[in-house]
C-alpha cells in the first residue's frame, strides 16, 4: 500500500508537469516494490520512470526504463504490461526519430492488443479494452506517415476502428468466414519479436545501442500483413464497386489525417490544417459542439453544463455561420481538389471520434454555400463496414416488399414528466400518413403503435419508417444508449424499444429510417458510435437513415415525404436524401431544419411500387398546447439562426411589452398573416419540444428575446426596440 500511494503521488506530480518530483516518488515506489518482491509493481514503477524521463526529453534514459518494464512484464506473463511498455517504447523511439524501431515496437504492441481482445467473449468488453489500446494505432499511423508510407497508415487507420463491430457483423450477418485469418503474413517474424531471446539485460541504464542490440529493433520493419484487416487493394476495390469517393478521417494526437480514395482507386493523403482551431484557443470537440449550438441545437459539455455561444460565433447578417465555415476550412478545404465535380457522385465520409457529431451536409464554404448543395453525402463507421453491408444488401435484396410506417405513437405517462417531458407530435402522424399513402400502405399511430405490434411487423418488411421520439438514455444499463418511444401495451410496458432489444433482432429490411430525435447519436468510441444505428446494422439492415439532433416535425414531414417520392423516381438513396434536403431548405432555411439526417451504409436504388400523393401545402397554425414560454423562446431561436432576409422579417415585429403572455399572443397574431414565418415558428416549437422543453424562467426568456431582437435590429439598421428588460435582486421584472 505504501508503494502504491507513492506511485500515485508520482502520477499526480507527473500530471502537474513537475517531473523531477514525480521521479523522486517513482524511485521510492521502485525501491519498496523490489524489497517486497512485487514484480508487477516493479515493472509499473519502471514504466512510470520511463514516461517521466520521456516528458523531460531524456529519451535514452526513458528507453532504458521501458526496456526493463518490457523485460519484467514478459518474465511474469503480464501481457497488458508488455503491450503498454511496447506502446510507450514506440512513442519514445518516435520522438527520438528512430522510426523503423518505433514501428516494430508499435506493431508488436498492436499484435498483443489484438490477441487480448480476441480472448474476450463479451462484445462490450472488446469495445472497452479497445479504448485503452487506441494509442498504439495512432502512434503507428504517425510513424508510417513520417516515413511517407501513407497507404500503410490508412490500413492501420482502418485496423484501429470498428474492430468489435466488424467481428459482430461477421458473426451475425455473414455465414461465410473471412477470406483470411486475422494474423497472417510474417507472423513468425513478429512472434520472434514478442518473445525476444536472449532476455533483455537488467543492467539499469544500459543505453540505446545495447537496447537495439538485445531487442533487435534495428531489423527491417514488419510487413503489413500481420495485422490483418483490409488491404489497400481491397480498399481500392470497395471505392470502385461503389463508384464513390471515400474520405476517411483519423484524429491523431494534435493532427487530423485525411485519406481520399477516389472511384478509380487512387489514394491521396492529406492533413487537416489545425491552425484556425489553435487561433480560437478551442479543442476540436468544443468547436464541434459550439458549431451545433450555432445552428440551434442544445448541447452540454462533459460536466453536463449547457454550452452557450460567444457573440463572434453567431450567424452574421450575410448568412455566414462562422463555425460551420471553420469546420469546412479544417475538414474539407485540404481535400477540395480531390472531391467529385459532379454533384450526383457520392462522397462517403468515414468520421473518427467527435467527428461523428459534425453535420457534414451543412458545412459552409466562404461563399456561404452548404456542402450538400454541391455534393451527395453519406457516412460509414469504417470502410470495412461498407464491405459487409454491401455483401448483406446483396443477400436481402428483394426478399421483402411490405413497408412499415409508424407515426406519433401514444407516449406513456412516465415520458410526459421530468426529465423527459415528451409531447405528442401530430405532424409526425401526418407525415407517416403521407408516406404510407405514397407507398400504398397504412400508417400505424397512436395506441396501435405498441412495441409488441411494431416488433412483430418489423420482422417481415422491406422498409421500416419510425417517426417517433428517440432518447439517448441507457434504460437497462446494457451499455448501449438509445431508445425509440412506442406506445405502451400494458401497465408494465412503457413502450420504449431500447437499443439492446434491437440488437437481438434478425431483420431482412433493406432500409430503416429513424425519423426521431438524435437517433444517430450514442456513446462515441474508437469502435464507432454505440447506439441505435449500430444496433440496426447488426440486426441485419444494410442501410439506415438517422438524425444528428432533434428536428422539427414540420420540416421532417416535408423532407421524408420528398425522400420517398425521390426513391420512387429511381434516385438512389443518397441522391434521394440530398434532393429532399434541398427541397426542405427552400421552405425551412435554417440548417437545424434540414441537415439533421444522415445516411449510413448502402445507397443503391430501391425500386418502389408507389402511388401519387398530393403533397399540398398545409395551412399551418401554432399548436394550441404551446405555452407562452415555448412560443417566445422559439421566436428567439429563429432570430438567431435564420437566413438574413428571414431575420429581417422577424425583426420587424413591434411588441413593446414585458409580460410573456402578451408577447406570445402578439407573436401568434402577427404570424397569422405571415404563413411562412408561422410555419417555421411552429417547426421550431416542435423541435424544442422533441427532447423536452426549456426550463428557463419566463423573465429570462423575455430578456433573451429582447436582447436578440435588439441585436438583430441594430445589425440590420432597423429601429431598435425601446423596451429593455431588467431583473432586480428579487427577481421581479421592470422596464
Amino acid at each position: 500500500g505504501e508503494a502504491t500511494s507513492l506511485g500515485s503521488l508520482g502520477n499526480a506530480y507527473n500530471s502537474l508537469g513537475e517531473y523531477h518530483r514525480a521521479i523522486a516518488f517513482y524511485e521510492q515506489y521502485l525501491v519498496i516494490s523490489r524489497e517486497i518482491g512485487d514484480r508487477q509493481g516493479e515493472a509499473t514503477s519502471l514504466g512510470s520512470l520511463g514516461n517521466a524521463y520521456n516528458s523531460l526529453g531524456e529519451y535514452h534514459r526513458a528507453i532504458a526504463f521501458h526496456q526493463q518494464y518490457l523485460e519484467i512484464s514478459r518474465e511474469i506473463g503480464y501481457r497488458q504490461g508488455e503491450s503498454i511498455s511496447l506502446n510507450n517504447l514506440g512513442s519514445t523511439l518516435l520522438k527520438n526519430n528512430q522510426l523503423a524501431e518505433a514501428e516494430t515496437a508499435l506493431r508488436a504492441s498492436v499484435q498483443i492488443h489484438e490477441t487480448l481482445r480476441s480472448e474476450l467473449v463479451s462484445n462490450d468488453h472488446k469495445v472497452s479494452i479497445f479504448e485503452t489500446q487506441i494509442s498504439a494505432y495512432r502512434l503507428l499511423q504517425q510513424v508510417l506517415v513520417a516515413q511517407t508510407r501513407f497507404d500503410e497508415a490508412l490500413e492501420i487507420s482502418e485496423r484501429g476502428r470498428t474492430r468489435a463491430f466488424v467481428e459482430l457483423l461477421r458473426q451475425t450477418l455473414l455465414t461465410t468466414p473471412p477470406q483470411s485469418p486475422p494474423y497472417q503474413g510474417e507472423e513468425q517474424e513478429l512472434s520472434q519479436f514478442l518473445s525476444l531471446k536472449p532476455p533483455l539485460s537488467k543492467g539499469g541504464l544500459g543505453g540505446l545501442s545495447r537496447f537495439e542490440e538485445e531487442a533487435n529493433l534495428s531489423k527491417p520493419p514488419l510487413s503489413k500483413g500481420e495485422l490483418g484487416g483490409l488491404s489497400i487493394p481491397q480498399i481500392q476495390q470497395i471505392a470502385r464497386d461503389r463508384n464513390s469517393t471515400i474520405v476517411e478521417y483519423s484524429i491523431v494526437s494534435s493532427a487530423i489525417y485525411i485519406w481520399v480514395i477516389q472511384p478509380n482507386g487512387h489514394i491521396t493523403h492529406r492533413a487537416a490544417n489545425l491552425e484556425p482551431l489553435n487561433q480560437q484557443n478551442q479543442t476540436l470537440k468544443q468547436i464541434i459542439l459550439k458549431t451545433r449550438v450555432s445552428i440551434g441545437t442544445d448541447e452540454t459539455d462533459d460536466a453536463g453544463n449547457k454550452i452557450h455561444l460567444e457573440s463572434q460565433y453567431k450567424r452574421d447578417e450575410t448568412g455566414r455561420f462562422p463555425l460551420l465555415q471553420l469546420l469546412h476550412q479544417i475538414l474539407i478545404e485540404p481535400i477540395l481538389d480531390l472531391l467529385p465535380t459532379d454533384a450526383n457522385s457520392p462522397i462517403i465520409f468515414v468520421p473518427h471520434y467527435d467527428l461523428f457529431l459534425v453535420p457534414f451536409a451543412a458545412l459552409q464554404d466562404s461563399n456561404n454555400r452548404y456542402l450538400i448543395e454541391d455534393h451527395t453525402i453519406l457516412t460509414s463507421p469504417s470502410i470495412q463496414v461498407l464491405e459487409i453491408t454491401r455483401e448483406h444488401q446483396n443477400r436481402v435484396r428483394g426478399l421483402r416488399q411490405a413497408a412499415l410506417i409508424v407515426g406519433d405513437p401514444t407516449i406513456a405517462p412516465k415520458f410526459n414528466k421530468n426529465p423527459y417531458k415528451l409531447k405528442q407530435m401530430p405532424r409526425a402522424k401526418e407525415a407517416a400518413e403521407a408516406i404510407a399513402a405514397t407507398l400504398g400502405t397504412e400508417a400505424i399511430s397512436g395506441e396501435k403503435a405498441t412495441k409488441v405490434a411494431i416488433l412483430d411487423k418489423m420482422l417481415n418488411t422491406r422498409i421500416v419508417h419510425l417517426s417517433a421520439h428517440g432518447l439517448l438514455d441507457d434504460f437497462q444499463g446494457s451499455g448501449i444508449p438509445g431508445a425509440i418511444i412506442l406506445a405502451p401495451s400494458g401497465d408494465t410496458d412503457d413502450g420504449a424499444l431500447i437499443a439492446a432489444e434491437i440488437l437481438q433482432l434478425q431483420l431482412d429490411s433493406e432500409l430503416v429510417v429513424l425519423s426521431a430525435c438524435s437517433t444517430g447519436r450514442g456513446k462515441i468510441t474508437g469502435d464507432g458510435v454505440i447506439g441505435l444505428s449500430r444496433c440496426f446494422i447488426v440486426a441485419g439492415v444494410p442501410s439506415i437513415i438517422v438524425s444528428l439532433w432533434n428536428m422539427g416535425a414540420n420540416s421532417a414531414k416535408l423532407l421524408m415525404t420528398e425522400f420517398y417520392q425521390n426513391l420512387a423516381r429511381r434516385e438512389n438513396r443518397a441522391a434521394a436524401l440530398r434532393c429532399a434536403m434541398l427541397t426542405t431548405k427552400e421552405r425551412f432555411p435554417s440548417p437545424i431544419a434540414w441537415a439533421a439526417f444522415t445516411l449510413i451504409g448502402e445507397t443503391e436504388t430501391l425500386p418502389l411500387s408507389t402511388q401519387k400523393s398530393n403533397l399540398r401545402r398545409l395551412v399551418m397554425s401554432l399548436p394550441d398546447e404551446a405555452t407562452p414560454e415555448e412560443i417566445v423562446a422559439a421566436f428567439s431561436k429563429l432570430l438567431k439562426i435564420s437566413e438574413p432576409q428571414f431575420v429581417k422579417q422577424l425583426s420587424a415585429i413591434d411588441i413593446g411589452q414585458t409580460n410573456i403572455n402578451i408577447i406570445a399572443q402578439t407573436i401568434k397574431d402577427w404570424c397569422e398573416t405571415r404563413p411562412h414565418i408561422e410555419e417555421n415558428l411552429e417547426n421550431e416549437i416542435y423541435q424544442m419540444g422533441a427532447g423536452g422543453t426549456d426550463s428557463d424562467a419566463p423573465q429570462e426568456i423575455v430578456r433573451e428575446f429582447y436582447e436578440t431582437l435588439n441585436e438583430n435590429q441594430i445589425r440590420l439598421g432597423l429601429s431598435e426596440s425601446s423596451v429593455v428588460v431588467e431583473t432586480d435582486t428579487s427577481g421581479t421584472e421592470s422596464t
